[in-house]
């Protein structure tokens, strides 16, 4: 790799994520051919290239960014949690298998560590420059044997690297200084870090400049930047972060609840509902009251069954039935869709226990969970709402729907009429394409869908795909990174 940049955190949620995309941004804008690279990821935000590979969705993002689409070198591995302490994994952008926590660096570990040279050695021969992102802390005492993905990466690359703080947890001075000393310690390239950021900072830098010059003197390292709170929305990678978005948008004339699945998967599917000025979008646990909101949307779930039990456990599976029976509006996505149905089966164990499990009842639909997992981009038709343009979107999930009796009552959403339907009074829909409301047209229609209900004027359908919302979002938080941000002490 002829040019690298590591960047790591102090903590977890430090923003490396969304530092990583402003700076291949940064670089693309200077004319450098950059890619996003992360060995290894764990989320449950997903995204499918178009050879059909999975990876972190955030590596998508920081590809965009960069002006470049998303491919499996990216992120060679994503571990997808299931619970009691299991995860799937994805390496190479292929499902190879499901492992506890304390076997996976047994099974996995040194064919992870080839993976990732081989996604090196790829990226090397198309790319300049390279924008790597660590994982939590680099400073993990316990886990610096086994790193995939933080200073194990730097060191391969002897990649100048960054070490990001987040501010407004508190203590950021003191997790400066403890991550460069756990790191001086063990001997983990702790001489790579070449800049410090602090991120998320509120007030004066006036007030702060006496610790910036502490830290420097002490620890010989340049303080690079002081990035502002950002109040742009940008795509979360974790599910904590989406209970804290609320409250934005008061005058906002339709409220949609998403249902906050304890494994919910995908959620940045509603990312265009939320940035749409008219809605208020909110995030419900199952054991929430659900309120009355002009629809409810049951997100994907990387353990369907687990969560559907959650759902009926907790008297939100009662709540959402009383709610459609009173003439609410519910939207199922992949996992959400199936738990509409009115059978999930799992004959051979792949989410837990092996049995047949009730749905929601809501759907004439059975599923059966299978091993082989669909992951592929989709362009369809759309049938319903009345608009024949081209939907763009992906598939990512485990298990087959058929219909137990006629689905007369049913209209197909596309022409592959295996990917959504929708009842004869438009209460109820369901679906396995992630992505869908990104189609700016399409998500406007369905929202009239809603106004009209309410005897709301109609929006406007004639607007573009969220990329384009986007890509714009990109630049306004790379103007004001790029501002607040000196990379020239970590640029060879």
């Amino acid at each position: 790799m002829k040019q690298a940049l590591m960047v790591v955190g102090a903590t977890s949620h430090a923003g490396k994520s969304l530092l990583c995309a402003a700076i291949c941004r940064m670089l693309a804008r200077q004319g450098w051919r950059v890619a996003p690279f992360k060995g290894q990821n764990m989320a449950l935000n997903a995204y499918v290239t178009d050879a059909g590979e999975e990876i972190g969705y955030a590596q998508a993002v920081q590809a965009w960014a960069a002006g470049i689409e998303p491919t499996v070198e990216m992120n060679p591995i994503l571990l997808k949690p299931q619970g009691d302490m299991t995860s799937q994994v994805i390496l190479n952008g292929k499902a190879v298998g499901r492992t506890p926590a304390q076997q996976y660096y047994e099974q996995y570990f040194d064919r992870g560590w080839e993976a990732i040279k081989e996604a090196l050695a790829t990226l090397s021969k198309h790319y300049d420059y390279l924008v790597c992102e660590g994982a939590g802390s680099p400073a993990e005492i316990n886990l610096m044997h086994r790193d995939l993905t933080n200073m194990r990466i730097a060191q391969y690359l002897n990649a100048p690297t960054l070490l990001v703080v987040d501010i407004e947890r508190g203590g950021s001075f003191a997790h400066i200084i403890g991550t460069l000393e756990i790191l001086k310690q063990a001997d983990a390239g702790h001489h790579l870090v070449k800049g410090i950021l602090i991120n998320k900072f509120r007030g004066q830098q006036a007030i702060l400049q006496p610790g910036i010059e502490w830290v420097e003197n002490y620890t010989g390292i340049p303080v690079v930047g002081v990035i502002p709170y950002l109040q742009q929305v940008f795509p979360a990678e974790d599910s904590l972060d989406l209970l804290e978005r609320r409250g934005r948008k008061p005058n906002a004339d339709l409220t949609i609840a998403v249902i906050h699945l304890p494994k919910i998967a995908n959620f940045t599917d509603f990312d265009p509902l939320e940035a749409e000025n008219s809605v208020n979008l909110r995030y419900v646990r199952p054991q929430d009251e659900l309120g009355n909101p002009d629809a409810v949307i049951i997100p994907g779930s990387k353990t369907t069954i687990a969560d559907l039990n959650t759902l009926q456990a907790t008297g939100m599976a009662t709540a959402l039935n009383t709610y459609v029976q009173q003439g609410g509006t519910v939207f199922g996505i992949c996992g959400g869709f199936q738990m509409l149905g009115e059978t999930l089966s799992d004959p051979d164990g792949l989410e837990g226990e092996a049995g047949n499990y009730p749905g929601l009842g809501l759907f004439p639909l059975k599923t059966v969970i299978t091993s082989e997992k669909l992951t592929r981009q989709r362009e369809v038709n759309a049938i319903f709402p009345e608009s024949a343009a081209a939907i763009t979107g992906y598939e990512i999930h485990q298990g087959r729907t058929r219909f137990t009796q006629s689905q007369d009552s049913l209209m197909p959403l596309f022409e592959d009429t295996e990917l959504g339907y929708v009842n004869a009074n438009r209460s109820l829909w369901g679906c396995y394409l992630h992505g869908l409301f990104e189609n700016g047209t399409w998500r406007r229609q369905w929202l009239n869908g809603l106004r009209e209900k309410k005897g709301l004027p109609p929006l406007e359908t004639n607007i573009p795909h969220h990329r384009q919302q986007r890509a714009e979002l990109l630049d306004a938080v790379t103007d004001i990174i790029e501002d607040h941000l000196q990379l020239t002490p970590l640029l060879r």
